[in-house]
């Protein structure tokens, strides 16, 4: 039987009896390239065999009808599937709450809201304070120039000073940047007003390389399982990112002209080079229609 709380929105399917569990959040959309928000968070799921617990009803928070091309409205729409006349499947966003008593955690995977984003924060804050967690960790991705022979980079965004002085110890690098925010950056900077803490990680990815990246998936995971004292083995997930990384590294040989700019690449990912420094590579990859976040 689903208990319905005060604000309209958020649905309980269950009452978990976990102590003072960490919210770890991963997000469908602007942050999740390579799948390294969805990817990461999906995978400590299966892992952990979490079970579901809570939802946020998609009602209001998403745009289904957006004017314009086709191509791009079709991205909006629910995926329906019909077969001989009749309706089977009809797709609506899913934002799931997940959750593992004896590991302290309460994951979530859903799709980050186009509409009222306040509203939608407010749910998560509202489920935060009824199981009374303190800190809440999100994850995603940025497209960036980083080679993908290499460790991505881990960039941190902290809800305040005394998280900066925690997270230092994990060898993160603090994020700098100006420009269109997302969902989880919203909630970073609405979580002290709730008395929450927020960590946003970001993984830096291959902006050469398309679709899910199990490489950068498996570095995100790896190092969030030891900022929340995980006890996880990793291996299967590893060799997952191995082979990728393989493959990808044939691939690269096969197109001389882009395995010699990776090979610079390299070296100056190693060398601290900085990308303001690597207009070269970016001109490159723009003329390929490869663009960075």
């Amino acid at each position: 039987m689903s208990i319905h709380m005060d604000q309209p929105g958020l649905i309980i399917r269950q009452e978990p009896q976990i102590y003072e569990p960490r919210l770890v959040l991963g997000f469908s959309g602007w942050m999740d390239g390579g799948d390294v928000a969805t990817g990461t968070v999906g995978y400590l799921v299966r892992k952990l065999d979490a079970r579901p617990f809570a939802e946020i009803s998609p009602e209001g928070f998403y745009i289904y009808n957006m004017p314009g091309m086709m191509d791009v409205a079709a991205l909006f729409r629910p995926h329906v599937r019909i077969a001989g006349g009749l309706i089977e499947f009809l797709g609506l966003p899913t934002n799931t709450f997940y959750f593992h008593a004896g590991q302290r955690l309460i994951l979530f995977v859903g799709r980050e809201p186009n509409l009222q984003w306040e509203t939608f924060a407010g749910l998560v804050f509202q489920l935060c304070q009824r199981y009374s967690v303190r800190r809440i960790y999100t994850v995603g991705s940025v497209s960036s120039l980083v080679p993908h022979s290499r460790e991505p980079r881990l960039l941190c965004t902290v809800s305040s000073q005394s998280l900066k002085d925690l997270m230092h110890q994990f060898g993160v690098r603090f994020t700098e940047y100006e420009g269109p925010a997302s969902i989880v950056t919203y909630l970073a900077h609405m979580a002290p007003r709730h008395g929450l803490e927020c960590i946003n990680l970001i993984a830096t990815i291959p902006a050469y390389v398309q679709g899910s990246n199990p490489r950068c998936i498996e570095a995100m995971t790896r190092r969030l399982t030891a900022m929340l004292q995980l006890d996880l083995d990793l291996s299967e997930l590893r060799a997952i990112a191995d082979e990728f990384e393989r493959r990808v590294g044939e691939l690269v040989q096969q197109q001389p002209e882009l395995a010699e700019k990776i090979s610079k690449l390299e070296a100056d990912y190693d060398n601290e080079v900085f990308e303001s420094e690597l207009g070269d590579l970016k001109q490159w990859l723009q003329e390929k229609g490869i663009r960075l976040d």
